[in-house]
């Protein structure tokens, strides 16, 4: 299979960097797939799940956060708030998250900090439901 290199960088660290054979990225109209020698495109990336395979290594699952993808002479670029594997999401501190955020929204405030309590909302199931794929797909 044809290859591209990607390159996952989150705000704090680099995620991933190297070949790739395909990938798929949460975006507002839904998931966005990539393929070696892509025409040229950028996208806004929303809170989900992103999926890479890199040669000879079994599929690869990451929630992300808000972000964009940048695709360019078969150079994939992926620029996100933040990137995590799903064995470095711990569930508790996610679902707490989650319900925290909840609250905020419920709570009378301004549309800045609604919308603000809104993403983090997203991020966390976000977190939940890859935390949970990786877990089913384990047992």
């Amino acid at each position: 299979m044809s290859l591209f290199h990607l390159s996952i960088l989150a705000a704090d660290r680099p995620f991933y960097e190297g070949p790739c054979e395909s990938l798929v990225v949460p975006t507002v109209p839904g998931q966005y797939g990539v393929l070696a020698y892509h025409s040229k495109a950028i996208a806004a990336i929303v809170p989900g799940t992103l999926y890479y395979k890199v040669p000879d290594q079994p599929a690869q699952i990451a929630s992300v956060s808000a972000g964009l993808i940048k695709i360019e002479d078969n150079q994939v670029l992926v620029l996100v708030d933040s990137a995590e594997r799903p064995e470095d999401i711990d569930a508790n501190l996610a679902r707490q998250a989650a319900d925290e955020a909840k609250e905020e929204m419920l709570q009378k405030k301004s549309i800045l900090e609604y919308r603000s309590a809104q993403a983090r909302l997203a991020r966390e199931i976000s977190r939940l439901r890859v935390k949970t794929r990786y877990t089913e797909r384990k047992q």
